[in-house]
């Protein structure tokens, strides 16, 4: 067991650091998130001063981190706001997992590795990280924007299908038969509709049950029922963030809200030391043989995830801003990737640092990407609209008269 004055001495280093370089990002506008991951980087195995005596306290604190983004998420939405988006957003889902999961299961084959590593790491190309999204949304103030159910019907999609995803995976790791696979399988679908069902059907009576005046009250029983509905979803295969989201979804109205209000700083100070952790569990001498192929495979899967936010957002009606900005945010991968990669890496070793750096790479591109892709776009397609297109909805003599924005967005397009 370690020192617990050191662990108190390495833990208040951290915090004090996270503090930092949090006030740094905010002086200069920029999102915290790839200055954590560097300096976790800086001081992770093979950093230039490894921390050992908290590393249990940190991996613990980052798995509570992702749980509680997840959670705020969810209780900005309702059920039946998911349920609508999943049956919107179906098709983004399909174009998504084409789009992003085939790069991923070329490279391994262009690599050598083989079909069961090409599964692997399409499932790495493919996931968006809901931790870092989730994070950049809240950073950016866009939680309420128009865009922004878009990009989390894509997100719940993506977290949703790993319930199916990870047996199948798990099963072709193992050597086995995909019906040996099968009651996993049927385990985690079922665990994922019967969440879904009690919060369609019996939200509201959850919510009076957790209610409370009590702030400290109402704290408890909001955490620890999410701590536990996440550990159990983790125990039957479907992941911890899935059910901390649906947790988030099945409450509503006060209660919702003054739960948001009391996590949302418990929430930033565990996200923050998730994005630590990430950082510290990665060798800096794994990252440069596999440089090269990791930033190409960055840069292809980055185009395909803003257009995967593009259509789904024009799928929604949005204006191009918006598009530009729901694909930007999409680009980020993060804690699902490195799970894939980690189940892999005993099949294809070459898989665990080609992962890492290719979420490291896109872990801190994503913040840019969500904060840049929308000016830039207009950069890039300004002068391309005709003059006539800018009449479109303007009554004749009426220059004046506001443009209908629905007809002028269809025929810029």
């Amino acid at each position: 067991m370690h020192d617990p004055t050191a662990m108190l001495i390495e833990l208040g280093a951290i915090l004090l650091a996270l503090g930092l370089l949090g006030r740094l990002a905010g002086r200069v506008g920029f999102s915290p998130i790839p200055l954590y991951l560097l300096a976790g980087l800086a001081f992770g195995q093979g950093g230039i001063l490894p921390l050992t005596a908290s590393e249990e306290f940190v991996a613990t604190g980052a798995e509570i981190g992702v749980i509680l983004l997840l959670l705020l998420l969810g209780l900005e939405y309702s059920a039946s706001d998911l349920v609508t988006n999943l049956k919107t957003q179906y098709p983004s889902g399909a174009v998504d997992f084409l789009l992003n999961a085939v790069p991923g299961a070329v490279a391994a084959l262009l690599l050598g590795w083989g079909p069961v590593a090409a599964v692997a790491l399409a499932g790495v190309t493919w996931i968006s990280s809901s931790g870092v999204i989730a994070k950049v949304l809240g950073d950016l103030g866009r939680l309420g924007n128009r865009e922004t159910p878009v990009i989390l019907g894509v997100l719940v999609i993506e977290d949703l299908a790993m319930a199916v995803y990870l047996p199948i995976l798990t099963a072709l790791l193992a050597g086995v038969s995909l019906a040996g696979g099968s009651l996993t399988l049927l385990i985690s679908l079922g665990t994922v509709g019967a969440v879904l069902y009690v919060a369609l059907r019996h939200g509201r009576v959850i919510s009076r049950a957790v209610s409370s005046d009590n702030a400290e009250m109402l704290l408890l029983v909001v955490l620890g029922l999410t701590l536990l509905v996440a550990g159990v979803a983790q125990e039957l295969q479907v992941s911890a963030a899935v059910g901390a989201f649906l947790v988030g979804i099945a409450l509503s109205g006060e209660v919702a809200e003054g739960a948001s209000n009391l996590l949302t700083p418990l929430r930033d100070l565990f996200a923050a030391v998730f994005f630590v952790f990430f950082g510290l569990s990665t060798d800096p001498t794994d990252i440069p043989p596999v440089l090269l192929p990791a930033l190409a495979l960055a840069l292809v899967t980055s185009l395909t995830k803003v257009a995967t936010g593009w259509y789904a957002a024009r799928r929604a009606g949005i204006k191009p801003a918006g598009r530009w900005r729901a694909g930007g945010t999409l680009v980020a991968r993060g804690e699902f990737s490195i799970v894939i990669a980690g189940l892999a890496v005993g099949t294809e070793p070459r898989i665990g640092p080609l992962a890492t750096a290719y979420v490291l790479i896109l872990v801190i591109l994503g913040p840019l990407a969500a904060r840049w892709t929308e000016p830039l776009g207009k950069r890039l397609t300004r002068g391309r609209t005709p003059p006539a297109t800018r009449a479109v909805g303007r009554p004749a003599g009426e220059p004046g008269a506001p443009a209908a924005e629905p007809e002028v967005t269809a025929v810029s397009d």
